[in-house]
């Protein structure tokens, strides 16, 4: 029987219903990106751009003549972003509704602030310093790169790390953990899983590096990128230098060429190693659902927790499934934003404008991956038994060390050490071998004595070279 038709409509439900996940069901893992990416951080944002060149405009004199604003009102002009709180947004969604464009909003509302700041009477002049010769794209493209900012270094930046600490530690811990390696998804030279779980750590790192190495660019230059309107309402003024030092006062990264919009190259360049990131981390999730479902590791559940509903063994490697689809989808969000930002018609389209509001979902989707990659690798537990029992059913690996030794006397000039390679397929090809048959084949084979019962004493749990001295290089 289908849904009912009569049925209590949920989009007029107070408060509103969340129609997206991130807005719900894991809204804790990712509203610190609230605070940067938001509608309201975004009109927040704005405020404070529109609030910093009022004040860059005056405190240098740029427009000669003009009233200055005391400390004390720059202080109250800057208490406006500080405090930006629910009235300030219902106000602004006021303004919005009437003006029907965001970015004249914010300034019919920081004149409104600036007649209870200054006075009515210094307003009327000062008001005319707000959003002086912007175009909307001048304060859009320096809030935007302030609030990715603020927002990959103080909240993706940071969770990202202390999920590769989290991995590099697992990594030290079982430097020494024996474990057959697979490749083709077939029993190959044994590792340890501190030196496989290392390698992961290491690419991960790479790409936080190149993350944290992003350049932050804005502009604010006009309608089409040339001070047309700057030059001809203040002639004389270097603007190209006034522009600069209001970016970089910003703590941002002075554009000079742009059209009517900053190009956004920089946050294509962002998005491409964020998504990076998360391709490494996508691989993380499956090799360690595989070793779950191998018995490499154990997953340790809270009291009360459920595996299954109707499967009471069951214990399902959910965080790594869950962020396996959450990475995807950001990854999605990031290649077209990525793909699609670096183009404009001409001098401007606003596909940007749309494409941007989605940065938020983006990050989010990849957030709430690392939440769940990082609490999932809490409740693992090695079973070193585990991954000894294969070692130990895998005696044909150690066919390669074999015949290498023997290349290795061959060149030296030992003779009787010809066609090794063919002698060991011969022995070991399409089926299993154990000990005693390794050992006996090591003993016919006229090694000298040394060689010998170095490789008779060798097994597959010790035959895993330099691996654990190479998590080392992770560092401390």
């Amino acid at each position: 029987m289908p849904l009912p038709a009569a049925r209590t409509p949920l989009a007029d439900l107070e408060p509103a219903i969340a129609l997206g996940a991130l807005d719900g069901r894991y809204r804790a893992a990712v509203a610190p990106l609230v605070d940067h990416l938001s509608e309201a951080a975004l009109n927040r944002a704005r405020l404070h751009v529109e609030v910093e060149w009022l004040i860059h405009l005056t405190g240098h004199d740029v427009v000669p003549g003009a009233d200055h604003l005391s400390e004390g009102e720059q202080a109250a002009l800057r208490a406006l972003v500080i405090d930006f709180d629910a009235a300030a947004i219902a106000e602004l969604k006021d303004i919005e509704a009437e003006t029907v464009h965001d970015v004249k909003a914010i300034e019919y509302y920081l004149r409104r602030r600036l007649v209870e700041v200054v006075g009515p009477d210094r307003a009327v002049a000062l008001g005319e310093l707000v959003h002086f010769a912007c175009t909307s794209e001048d304060v859009n493209n320096t809030s935007y790169a302030l609030m990715v900012q603020g927002a990959v270094t103080q909240v993706w930046l940071p969770r990202a790390q202390a999920l590769v600490d989290q991995l590099s530690t697992m990594a030290r811990d079982l430097a020494d953990v024996p474990l057959l390696a697979h490749t083709h998804g077939q029993p190959a030279t044994p590792t340890t899983m501190g030196k496989e779980l290392a390698v992961l750590a290491w690419r991960l790192t790479r790409q936080l590096e190149r993350v944290s190495g992003t350049t932050y660019l804005a502009k604010l230059n006009g309608a089409t990128g040339t001070y047309g309107a700057h030059v001809e309402a203040v002639p004389g003024v270097d603007w190209q230098q006034v522009s600069r030092s209001f970016v970089e006062g910003l703590g941002l990264t002075w554009n000079p060429l742009t059209t009517q919009i900053e190009s956004h190259d920089w946050q294509a360049e962002l998005y491409g190693d964020v998504a990076r990131f998360n391709r490494v981390l996508h691989n993380l999730c499956t090799d360690v659902w595989t070793y779950i479902s191998m018995g490499y590791f154990a997953q340790v559940r809270g009291q009360g927790t459920v595996g299954s509903s109707t499967m009471p063994h069951k214990v399902n490697p959910i965080r790594f499934e869950n962020a396996e689809a959450n990475l995807e989808v950001s990854n999605a969000l990031l290649d077209v934003l990525a793909t699609t930002l670096v183009t404009s018609r001409l001098q401007r389209d606003l596909t940007d404008s749309s494409m941007q509001r989605n940065i938020g979902t983006a990050l989010g989707h990849g957030l709430l991956a690392v939440d769940n990659v990082g609490r999932g690798l809490a409740g693992l537990d090695a079973v070193p038994e585990a991954m000894a029992r294969d070692l130990e059913a895998n005696w044909e690996v150690l066919a390669e060390p074999i015949q290498s030794v023997m290349r290795a006397l061959a060149a030296r000039g030992v003779e009787g050490m010809t066609n090794p390679y063919e002698r060991l397929k011969e022995l070991t090809r399409g089926r299993r071998i154990g000990q005693a048959e390794l050992v006996e084949f090591v003993r016919g084979l006229g090694l000298p004595p040394q060689e010998e019962e170095r490789l008779v004493a060798l097994t597959p749990a010790t035959y895993t070279g330099l691996a654990a001295s190479l998590v080392d290089h992770l560092g401390s």
